[in-house]
């Protein structure tokens, strides 16, 4: 009985080894951009490893060039990703095109729900057609454009002093775009501890999304849309409106007057250099980065204050984030789908959350201590109840291209007019439409 109970025993470890040996013989890999979330979540995912046994692999690639990267990998049906954070406004392509995995039965057999996660985030990051109950991703990340400025700077007592008496009002975070730029021109030139300094950083990059990113966060505060009613791609009079003339003639006037010399080609890497060195009163950046800006030895605690995207005519930002699909060519589907599971609980979202990642669950955000828990964490509830997002039709690319030529050209380059550049960019947009048979 003591040879058959030990040879039982012996049966048995073996077996565990071989189960164990089998999982950590899994393994799939993860792509997103190379930013500080990406590394928040590699932290993260050690815990789905120590739970399933399944080893996680990254692919991280460059904001400048993630785009180009990542829709080459998904149009030619590459298997290097298995689970991809891709962009909110690839939605549209990874839908149609059958990049992504239709979610819907999964969450059903899971039990996992959108209703658990925020209305805005849903819409944006997983529902194609838009705000309909078909969902190619998971909300992983939720973003928006934001603001941090001098704080020190702001409550220096003379230089207060000397913005009252010019202005009538307190040098505070601004409430509007005409308050935002009667800073950034205080500023602009200004010595400050035997250095000169600029006004703002702004997004003016050509090569990938920038400069749409940055203009649009105007645009949108103006009360830019994209067409007359959803769907309809009826674009004249709104993409190139009063208002939206309006609002790109200030855009551009915030480049000209206040940035820092050179200022021509700028993302957010670059407007992140250019604040933690101490060269600008204010910079414009995704909230993605607020967490690891806070801990930053130059520029962290005290010295930073936070506000959300200025309104002007409404109180808008532009959207960023991502959700978290699975890509369609991949041969580790279950394992993907089990990494979905495992990322959408609960507990794992406050995790996220905690490590620097901006969860999307409202158990998270919802939570009744989520606006004391960061500096930042009240201006993003009230950035994620006012976004907007460019356009998500499949046809993204070509649209994205068109908005960085029309409008750098405009206010980088000083061709033509703010009312030429959106009557161009209306006029690239047809043809697009058009040869996607939309028109």
């Amino acid at each position: 009985m003591r040879q058959l109970k030990a040879f039982a025993i012996a049966a048995a470890a073996v077996t565990a080894m071989t189960v164990g040996a089998q999982a950590q013989d899994k393994e799939i890999t993860l792509c997103w951009a190379a930013w500080d979330p990406a590394n928040a979540l590699v932290e993260l995912s050690k815990d789905f490893t120590a739970q399933s046994g399944i080893k996680m692999n990254f692919e991280f690639v460059p904001w400048t060039n993630f785009a180009d990267r990542m829709l080459n990998e998904l149009n030619s049906g590459g298997k290097l990703c298995d689970l991809m954070i891709g962009d909110s406004q690839w939605i549209g392509g990874g839908a149609t095109y059958n990049h992504y995995v239709k979610l819907n039965d999964f969450f059903d057999a899971e039990g996992i729900s959108m209703d658990d996660f925020l209305p805005a985030t849903v819409y944006a990051y997983s529902t194609w057609p838009k705000g309909t109950p078909n969902y190619y991703a998971l909300p992983a990340m939720g973003d928006a454009l934001g603001w941090v400025y001098r704080k020190d700077w702001f409550a220096r007592p003379e230089l207060q002093a000397e913005f009252k008496d010019k202005h009538g009002r307190d040098l505070a975070p601004p409430k509007n775009w005409i308050e935002l730029k009667e800073i950034a021109e205080f500023f602009q030139g200004r010595d400050i501890d035997g250095k000169t300094v600029y006004g703002a950083a702004i997004f003016t990059e050509r090569g990938s999304e920038g400069i749409t990113m940055g203009a649009t966060s105007a645009l949108y505060s103006w009360g830019f849309d994209y067409e007359k009613e959803p769907g309809s791609y009826d674009m004249a009079g709104v993409v190139n409106s009063p208002e939206a003339v309006e609002a790109l003639e200030f855009y551009k006037s915030i480049y000209d007057c206040c940035t820092p010399p050179g200022y021509s080609d700028s993302y957010m890497v670059a407007n992140l250099d250019a604040y933690k060195s101490g060269q600008v009163a204010m910079m414009m950046n995704w909230f993605a980065f607020w967490p690891g800006l806070a801990k930053d030895e130059a520029v962290g605690g005290d010295v930073t204050g936070y506000f959300v995207n200025p309104g002007q005519n409404v109180e808008a930002s532009t959207l960023g984030g991502q959700g978290i699909s699975v890509v369609a060519y991949s041969d580790k589907q279950a394992e993907a789908l089990e990494y979905i599971k495992w990322f959408a609980q609960e507990g794992v979202q406050k995790k996220w959350w905690s490590l620097g990642g901006y969860s999307c669950h409202k158990a998270v955000s919802g939570a009744p201590d989520f606006a004391d828990s960061a500096p930042f964490a009240a201006d993003f509830l009230v950035a994620m109840n006012g976004v907007k997002d460019f356009w998500q039709e499949p046809t993204y690319a070509e649209l994205l291209q068109s908005m960085q030529k029309r409008v750098h050209d405009y206010v980088v380059a000083e061709k033509g007019t703010a009312q030429e550049a959106l009557d161009k960019m209306i006029d690239d947009w047809t043809i697009t439409f058009e040869d996607d048979g939309k028109l």
